[in-house]
C-alpha cells in the first residue's frame, strides 16, 4: 500500500473528524432509523429510507477516513530541513511578475487543500512546478487563467 503525504495538522482533522462520524453522527443516525422503525410499516417510510442512506454515507465515510489514516505519512514541516527548497509542507511566498501581486500558500496534501486557507495540493499545477526550487528561482506556472510567471520570495517550513 502507497502512503499519503499529510501534515500534523491535517491528520489532527481527520482524526477528529472520525471521532466526531463514530461518537457523533452514527449513533444519531442508528437512533433515527430506530425511531422511523417504530413507526411501522417500512416499505413507505420516507423517514426510514433516508436514515439508512445517511448511515451507509456514514459508514463509507469512516472507512474512506480509516484508510486514508492508515496510509498516511505524517510530515510536520517545522522539522523538514530541505536547504530552502520548496517541498511538501513548506510555506511558500510569490509574487506575480506580471502585476506584483505577493500570494502566500503552504504545500499540504490532497485531502488538506484549501485555497481560501492559502493551502494548495501537491497535485496542484502551481505546487508541481514550484517542487525543487528555491528563494530568488522564476517559475512559469500554468493556472486556470493562463501561463503566469511568479518569482518565489521566499520558503518557509512552519
Amino acid at each position: 500500500m502507497s502512503t499519503i503525504p499529510i501534515t500534523r495538522t491535517g491528520a489532527e482533522r481527520l482524526r477528529d473528524e472520525l471521532h466526531r462520524l463514530k461518537s457523533v453522527e452514527r449513533p444519531s443516525v442508528i437512533n433515527a432509523i430506530s425511531e422511523a422503525r417504530a413507526q411501522g410499516d417500512l416499505s413507505e417510510n420516507a423517514e426510514y429510507d433516508a436514515a439508512k442512506e445517511k448511515q451507509a454515507f456514514i459508514e463509507g465515510r469512516i472507512k474512506e477516513v480509516e484508510g486514508k489514516l492508515a496510509a498516511a505519512q505524517i510530515i510536520d514541516p517545522a522539522l523538514i530541513d530541505a536547504d530552502g527548497k520548496v517541498v511538501f509542507g513548506a510555506t511558500v511566498e510569490l509574487e506575480n511578475l506580471e502585476d506584483g501581486s505577493k500570494m502566500t500558500y503552504q504545500i499540504v496534501g490532497d485531502d488538506e487543500a484549501d485555497l481560501e486557507a492559502n493551502k494548495i495540493s501537491i497535485s496542484s499545477p502551481i505546487a508541481r512546478a514550484l517542487i525543487r526550487k528555491e528563494a530568488g528561482d522564476t517559475v512559469k506556472v500554468i493556472t486556470p487563467g493562463g501561463e503566469r510567471e511568479v518569482e518565489i520570495i521566499s520558503v518557509q517550513y512552519l
